[in-house]
């Protein structure tokens, strides 16, 4: 959940606005963290769970309570690579939260699908309280010192709260189907 009430808020937050705009929350159909925060938004205000675990965490999780089996469509894959690849698949956009190592894994592989031209999908950072500030700074040193492509910052958007999150989610999936 991190260690600032302000990312537990922005995921609440963030699942309010998945269903005051009838859009689907795919995520990895946790309880727990902010994603399982995003979810308890989303189903208590009425919205609709897509949840994709890989078969070797989902006992442990059932046992722990940390999956969330109430899922309206709850999918159990192989391994952790059909998880991504399905939980990209049924999304029109990805938003990244504040989170660790997985989340950072996650974003690398989709921001270089991204620059690999494998997909058009909106990425938006939600740089709350500018957690990802680092990350950033680190995106455009790699840039700098010659290591990525000068264009690579444009495969991304930065959010800095829900309203932006909120606006370029909009604008994302209202072109996503002309």
């Amino acid at each position: 959940m991190g260690n600032d009430p302000i990312f537990s808020e922005a995921a609440k937050e963030l699942g309010e606005i998945i269903v005051k705009n009838s859009w689907r929350l795919v995520y990895g159909a946790g309880r727990s963290g902010l994603m399982g925060t995003v979810a308890r938004a989303v189903k208590k205000e009425g919205g609709t769970t897509f949840g994709v675990i890989p078969e070797h965490l989902i006992e442990h999780l059932i046992e722990s309570e940390k999956v969330d089996q109430n899922t309206e469509g709850l999918i159990i894959t192989d391994n952790m690579h059909s998880r991504k690849k399905l939980m990209f698949v049924n999304s029109d956009a990805v938003v990244l939260l504040p989170g660790g190592a997985g989340s950072m894994e996650e974003f690398f592989e989709i921001l270089t699908w991204s620059q690999l031209n494998l997909h058009k999908k909106s990425i938006i950072i939600a740089n709350i309280a500018d957690y990802w500030h680092p990350m950033l700074n680190l995106i455009d040193h790699a840039i700098k010192s010659g290591f990525a492509n000068k264009d690579l910052s444009n495969h991304f958007q930065v959010a800095k709260d829900s309203n932006q999150i909120e606006a370029l989610l909009r604008s994302a999936l209202n072109t996503a189907h002309v």
